[in-house]
């Protein structure tokens, strides 16, 4: 494909990576503001997070025929215009329940973007690039954040937020929509390894594709333990990710005493450290490889989460909290472009899929749990339920290396 139109691709499905975030860094911190409106408890938030992901795992797994019956653009399209409208939506309701039916939409459409472009990506594109196109889902997750509390400290309602958002959104999708026959033409694919490429461990890997890398079915991947172990790692990052995002904004204001505007801003500086560091590993990713950028990720995550619970003073509580943005930002774009490290290229797109949808598992259950604890117990348990997490992702990550493809060897099967 010529240069300007792979460029183009890349940029616009950055600008769609962008919208992705948007509506996560909202309702962390409209939350307060938004279950007084409907009277609804502080972990009633689970309700609606398990609604998205219901949708966000349908159109995950399925995102392959999707993706082919529609088109990239298309899917793109109609994805972002049903996103903003769903978004404005929640303004114009005024039952819980229609929150919770709206929320499978924006689930819906969430997980065939998400699952769609990756895929993309990680077959046509390299590391570096995978790692950027997640900086720009940290870019909207970090303006997401600074729209709702201007809208809160300018108008005192939480809707102004999701009214500038569904707005851009459909806008966005029709955009998309009008742009959609550019990605009828597709980038070559690359192959399983390319020369001069460094492997998982910073070594320059061998110049030669990886054997029998057929596409293989999809009860064959459900047989192989390593597929099962990648949507483990996913279902415990994206969870990880999500907990501090959301509930970040109600420990900070309702345990710490910080005053709601600064409190919003901490937010907003995590989804900041959090692009910063998809930046920064973009810049280095071929260097290092993904097991380094994992590794080393996940030994400051749990210093950070460390931090957070001894909270010797205030600013060094808030301190943490970036440092935990900043921590968590490479692991989830190393873990995407380490898919056929772990299961072996014909596995390769069954599994991407699959793990998207653990993603989105995780993102409601481990948030919706630490909402229930924190309200049988205190918001103070935020920062330990994070370090626990990063100990168990820690140990899946170690079992996945273990029993990792190596050269094409065959996976292990369930027996």
């Amino acid at each position: 494909m010529p240069m300007r139109s792979a460029t183009l691709l890349i940029a616009m499905a950055f600008i769609a990576f962008i919208s992705l975030g948007l509506p996560d860094g909202l309702l962390g911190v409209a939350w307060p503001s938004m279950r007084a409106d409907f009277g609804q408890p502080l972990d009633a938030l689970g309700l609606l997070l398990i609604s998205t992901t219901s949708g966000y795992m349908i159109s995950s797994f399925f995102s392959g025929p999707i993706s082919r019956w529609l088109g990239i653009g298309r899917l793109l399209g109609f994805s972002c215009a049903a996103t903003g409208l769903s978004l404005l939506s929640f303004t114009w309701v005024d039952q819980w329940f229609s929150v919770i039916l709206i929320g499978v939409v924006v689930g819906v459409s969430a997980g065939a973007i998400d699952a769609g472009l990756n895929t993309y990506i990680a077959v046509n594109h390299s590391e570096r690039l995978m790692q950027w196109l997640h900086a720009s889902f940290g870019v909207g997750i970090t303006l997401g954040p600074l729209i709702m509390t201007a809208g809160l400290n300018q108008f005192e309602s939480w809707r102004v937020g999701y009214w500038i958002v569904g707005s851009a959104q459909v806008a966005l999708g029709a955009v998309f929509l009008l742009t959609a026959k550019v990605w009828q033409k597709k980038a070559p694919i690359k192959p399983a390894i390319e020369p001069n490429m460094t492997d998982d461990a910073g070594k320059v890997a061998p110049t030669s594709p990886i054997p029998d890398s057929s596409p293989a079915g999809f009860k064959s991947s459900l047989m192989q333990w390593q597929v099962w172990l990648s949507m483990g790692l996913f279902f415990c990052y994206t969870g990880l990710e999500l907990t501090l995002g959301l509930w970040g904004y109600s420990l900070l204001t309702e345990e710490r005493d910080v005053q709601p505007g600064p409190a919003g801003l901490w937010i907003a500086v995590y989804w900041g450290m959090f692009t910063l560091g998809r930046m920064v590993a973009g810049l280095f990713a071929n260097h290092l490889g993904n097991h380094r950028l994992v590794l080393g990720s996940l030994i400051l995550a749990f210093s950070g989460a460390m931090v957070l619970i001894w909270n010797p003073a205030p600013l060094i509580g808030l301190l943490a909290i970036g440092l935990l943005g900043f921590a968590f930002a490479p692991v989830f774009p190393a873990m995407v472009s380490g898919t056929g490290q772990r299961v072996g290229q014909k596995h390769l797109a069954n599994t991407m899929g699959m793990q998207i949808a653990g993603a989105g598992i995780g993102a409601a259950t481990l948030p919706a749990l630490a909402g229930w604890l924190s309200a049988q117990f205190t918001l103070e348990v935020i920062p330990w339920f994070l370090a626990i997490v990063v100990l168990v992702l820690s140990l899946l990550y170690t079992m996945a290396r273990k029993l990792r493809v190596e050269k094409g060897v065959s996976t292990e099967k369930i027996s």
